[in-house]
């Protein structure tokens, strides 16, 4: 689970991470009342999105004047904001961050995650920092350095000291970093975080460390830990069709492919989709209807993946272990009879009551394309897409 920016850095702050003063705005009224509380003269209107390139994008905007925040928050809301990381089809802005302006003296990047190769939290840093860092990451990579943590020691001193002397900070500066990482990393621990990114870290003139922007995102399986943060999901930063699968506990994520896939298991739905690009096609999601599902949940399933209007075929996947090959069967032909099914569908069957299932599919008077196994499967589905296409 993603969070704004003002929501990342409040949770940063209660952990000791410096930040600028700044209130949250949902219209125009309240960003000049958030301008009225801030010091000035100098303020930041930021536009609130779940993605980066924001102020290439337009969506944020340094000004001098009370009258120009007003003006920059009649402009941005309810703007489409596009950027690099939305796409072409942007994002609505409907809330905006008026933050009090900075005295930045250089910029740097700093963030944690978990990384899966060293199956441990590493910390990534670069004196580059800002909103080409990116092409920094692409053309000199030997300016990011990387540093693994251990997990019995978490962010010890010295390594913050390292990171800190590694970004060329030096005196005072040395200090409130430290002071920062420690923060950073303590709440990264007890938010069960995937990610925190700050980009720009910033040092001012005064020669403080503080977070000018900063992202957050979290484990989804550990937020019933964490109900304050589970509070700040912004449902429409989501894409709805994958919210509408999560609320039918169906495991769904949507891919840019033309092949709709439905397996039970993520291991197996993982391998299907790596046979469909093996055979030259591009799967159109991922979706795991879980090992329990029934006919109602085959029939959701249906829906969601026939949603997407670049799908051309669909490879149902199914070993039946807990799951019933004849429940799937079932499933699949009430689908296609209500759904009007209008792209070619191939079923591979194995398991528990699998010669039932292939009767249902047989006997059903629909068009579905049997497959004996995994590989026999993607190459029907792939041959039956290019020949309708």
């Amino acid at each position: 689970m993603n969070v704004h920016e003002h929501q990342a850095k409040a949770l940063l702050s209660r952990y000791g991470v410096a930040v600028p003063k700044g209130y949250p705005a949902f219209s125009v009224s309240e960003a000049v009342e958030a301008a009225d509380k801030l010091p000035g003269p100098v303020y930041v209107v930021k536009a609130q999105i779940h993605a980066g390139g924001r102020g290439k994008g337009g969506g944020v905007k340094v000004v001098k004047s009370r009258q120009e925040v007003e003006a920059e928050a009649q402009r941005m809301l309810g703007m489409t904001l596009v950027t690099h990381q939305t796409g072409p089809e942007g994002k609505e802005v409907g809330r905006l961050y008026v933050e009090d302006g900075c005295d930045i003296a250089r910029e740097l990047y700093l963030s944690m995650l978990v990384d899966r190769g060293h199956g441990r939290v590493v910390v990534v840093a670069s004196t580059e920092g800002g909103m080409d860092i990116e092409e920094v990451a692409a053309e000199s990579p030997e300016k990011i350095k990387t540093i693994v943590l251990d997990p019995a020691v978490g962010m010890s001193g010295f390594q913050a000291r390292r990171i800190a002397f590694e970004l060329g900070l030096e005196g005072q500066q040395v200090g409130s970093a430290v002071k920062l990482m420690m923060g950073m990393f303590e709440a990264f621990q007890d938010l069960d975080a995937n990610m925190i990114e700050i980009n720009p870290l910033v040092v001012t003139g005064s020669g403080e460390i503080m977070a000018l922007d900063a992202k957050m995102d979290f484990d989804d399986n550990a937020l019933f830990r964490h109900p304050d943060v589970e509070e700040m999901r912004d449902v429409s930063e989501e894409n709805p069709v994958e919210r509408q699968a999560e609320d039918l506990h169906l495991n769904y994520v949507a891919l840019d492919g033309e092949i709709g896939c439905m397996v039970n298991g993520a291991g197996l739905a993982m391998a299907t989709m790596d046979i469909i690009k093996l055979n030259g096609a591009e799967p159109a999601n991922f979706l795991d209807v879980g090992g329990s599902a029934d006919k109602e949940r085959v029939i959701a399933a249906f829906k969601i993946i026939l949603s997407d209007p670049s799908v051309k075929a669909i490879l149902v996947n199914i070993f039946g272990g807990i799951m019933r090959c004849d429940v799937i069967a079932e499933g699949v032909v009430a689908a296609a009879k209500e759904l009007g099914l209008s792209v070619p569908l191939v079923v591979r069957l194995e398991g528990t009551n699998v010669e039932k299932g292939k009767e249902i599919m047989a006997s059903s008077g629909i068009d579905i394309v049997p497959a004996d196994n995994l590989r026999d499967a993607a190459e029907k589905v792939v041959k039956a897409m290019r020949e309708a296409a």
